[in-house]
């Protein structure tokens, strides 16, 4: 039996709009709305995009030692993370590999966590096994998330509150929005500016018609969303990174903070870290990720194998489409590390033929955050 997909609380209005359901991390999801896949990631790139990213897991961890806990599980630092911002981080596992990618935010009286949708019931029950006595986890299931991404974004959200303009990339709050109390943070998805927003899920609705009834706004699917990300060089959970892959391997150091990889007192302590550390220490990993190019327009796609110039198989595409933005295919690829060099010219196996592609640095478009 197929198991019930669940749907999020904007899942009527998304039918309503016309939206093309998918199923998608156990939930029935919109795909694209009537603009189609490649208008809707202009329209995100030009004006402001909405998007349902309610099937994300929201936690919450209370208690005196919830930073110190979760520090415990993740290569970043989270006890000097300042009330009112928001960091990046991932969960490892003892080779070293990740388990998810998630977002933490320190609101002061407790850490915000957003988990991917897929790996929701795992995560969950990976902080509950190691929580301290005086930590609690809270699941949050009322609450709705919604992301409006786009160079207008903050113009539009202005209008709804105008506080919204004195924040910068990675900051949150908590705001009333249109009369409901919203956890906002200027972050996002697409690299574009914009913030992401949870809101109770009796007033999700409401709250999103108010945003699409200005007129810079429009719905956008997974599919935009997709390629929006894979242009700005940003992974995606189970495909670009997964438990086999180490951060190293995955070019994410920016994502370990430093307080973590030197010698001092809370230096590594997370699972894998002496695989991390060591990795981080001799630069010795045998596969890198790395951006590809196309030097034609047909796109290659995940699975796709990659060769070097005597036909020897040396990666394979995780993440690949044609970049509306870009105006060629992209792909993020995994390659031996000898093949990772910037100029790099590889070759893509689509439908039987070699497709000539250059490793070029990510992200293919430049990230556009609002940092002040």
């Amino acid at each position: 039996m197929t198991q019930e997909l669940q749907v999020t609380p904007l899942h009527a209005l998304h039918i309503e709009m016309g939206a093309k359901m998918v199923p998608f991390a156990g939930y029935d999801m919109p795909v694209q709305y009537a603009l189609g896949v490649r208008k809707e990631h202009l329209h995100c790139r030009e004006a402001a995009g909405l998007f349902d990213v309610s099937h994300m897991g929201q936690l919450r961890l209370h208690g005196a030692g919830a930073a110190k806990a979760l520090e415990a599980l993740v290569p970043v630092d989270i006890i000097d993370l300042p009330a009112g911002k928001q960091r990046y981080a991932f969960f490892t596992n003892e080779q070293g590999g990740i388990l998810d990618d998630l977002m933490v935010t320190n609101f002061g009286d407790h850490l915000f966590v957003v988990v991917n949708a897929a790996c929701k019931a795992q995560d969950i029950a990976h902080i509950q096994a190691h929580l301290p006595d005086d930590v609690t986890l809270e699941v949050i299931d009322d609450r709705a998330l919604l992301a409006l991404q786009g160079p207008k974004a903050a113009e539009v959200l202005a209008r709804v509150n105008p506080a919204v303009t004195d924040m910068v990339f990675m900051d949150a709050q908590a705001l009333t929005l249109n009369g409901v109390e919203c956890l906002v943070s200027r972050s996002g998805y697409t690299g574009e500016d914009g913030f992401e927003i949870s809101v109770p899920a009796a007033e999700a609705a409401a709250f999103a018609q108010h945003l699409l009834a200005d007129a810079e706004v429009e719905w956008i699917g997974l599919g935009a969303r997709d390629s929006l990300r894979l242009e700005c060089g940003l992974c995606l959970y189970g495909h670009d990174i997964d438990p086999t892959t180490t951060p190293v391997e995955a070019s994410l150091l920016w994502g370990i903070s430093p307080v973590r990889r030197a010698t001092g007192e809370r230096a590594g302590g997370f699972p894998g870290a002496d695989v991390i550390l060591s990795q981080i220490e001799t630069k010795d990993v045998a596969r890198k990720r790395v951006g590809l190019v196309g030097q034609s327009k047909a796109p290659v796609r995940e699975g796709s194998k990659l060769f070097d110039a005597a036909d020897n198989e040396i990666g394979i595409v995780t993440s690949g489409t044609f970049g509306p933005t870009k105006g060629v295919p992209v792909a993020m690829v995994y390659v031996q590390t000898d093949f990772a060099a910037l100029g790099t010219e590889i070759f893509a196996e689509v439908r039987g033929k070699k497709l000539p592609m250059t490793v070029e640095k990510m992200p293919f478009v430049p990230q556009r955050y609002y940092r002040g």
